[in-house]
């Protein structure tokens, strides 16, 4: 069975639709969130279809901050409905107030169809659960597009990590060609040190020995380039693995942050060699930073 494929939690998608002079228009955008967090705006009187849409959603997708867009607009034939009722009232409100505060201008008709619950484009009662067939299946299709386009920008995304994670094999690798040379001189170098401290103070040479050695243990950076390599390893496991893997590369990028700051804190030496280590390592650390900033797309 194939690997599901890396996701990015970035798209749009939209779909249109008409039927019986309606038409049903539907958007989908996503950007990255860390979790699925999702915006639904529906004209009035279409809220009974929120939940529905939700659970859709959130059948289909687990991460990204989803803007769900519905849209029914009237063909030209289509009359508005004005609420007689709902506009009555208003204007019996209207007159009222002016009678107690002693206003005498007319009331404003246009202004009287702008509030809330007096005109209404949307479509008779009998026709939205037709219409609302029309939302469901403009939802499958534009869940479909959303769907495909952030897989292709998942693989753009893989394509782009694949790429900063070589250069960090590669950081490392040279890094590690340098620790093995500078390990032994760093010792040697710490042993004249104390002993130039020392002067003609009797110290036995093999204890000297032994604490330069230990000094220079104290800067070696063989587990740190293990675990570099191990993590990268791993990284290399879950891009070939796919699925929602968003949130595990984003730890383990959190540990390669740490490996490499240990690293700059054991690099000493204003050698070749020690300031060759030092700038590896803020390299390390630059495209750490940036394969951070790619992974908060990633489901």
């Amino acid at each position: 069975m194939a690997a599901p494929p890396l996701k990015s939690m970035t798209g749009y998608a939209q779909t249109r639709a008409e039927e019986d002079g309606w038409a049903v228009q539907l958007s989908l955008r996503s950007v990255n969130h860390r979790f699925l967090d999702m915006r639904v705006r529906l004209p009035e009187g279409w809220d009974a279809l929120e939940t529905e849409i939700r659970k859709k959603m959130q059948e289909r997708f687990r991460r990204g901050h989803v803007e769900v867009s519905l849209q029914i607009q009237a063909a030209r034939n289509n009359s508005v409905t004005i609420n007689r009722e709902v506009a009555a009232a208003y204007l019996k409100a209207v007159k009222s107030l002016g009678e107690e505060f002693e206003m005498k201008s007319e009331p404003d008709i246009a202004a009287i169809l702008r509030l809330p619950g007096v005109a209404s484009s949307a479509p008779p009662h009998a026709e939205m659960e037709k219409l609302a067939e029309l939302v469901r299946a403009g939802l499958t299709r534009a869940m479909d597009q959303l769907d495909e386009m952030r897989r292709i920008e998942g693989q753009a995304l893989r394509e782009e990590l694949t790429r900063r994670l070589s250069a960090i094999e590669h950081a490392t690798a040279r890094v590690e060609l340098l620790a093995e040379r500078v390990r032994p001189a760093y010792a040697r170098k710490l042993e004249t040190r104390v002993k130039e401290l020392l002067g003609n103070y009797e110290a036995d040479p093999a204890r000297i020995a032994q604490e330069a050695a230990f000094i220079a243990e104290r800067s070696d950076t063989t587990e740190e380039l293990a675990r570099l390599r191990s993590h990268v390893k791993q990284f290399r496991g879950l891009l070939d693995g796919g699925g929602e893997v968003g949130k595990r590369l984003d730890f383990l990028l959190q540990e390669m942050q740490r490996e490499s700051n240990t690293l700059l804190s054991k690099a000493s030496g204003a050698d070749d060699d020690g300031l060759q280590i030092t700038q590896l390592g803020l390299e390390l650390k630059a495209e750490i930073e940036k394969l951070r900033e790619q992974v908060q797309n990633v489901e």
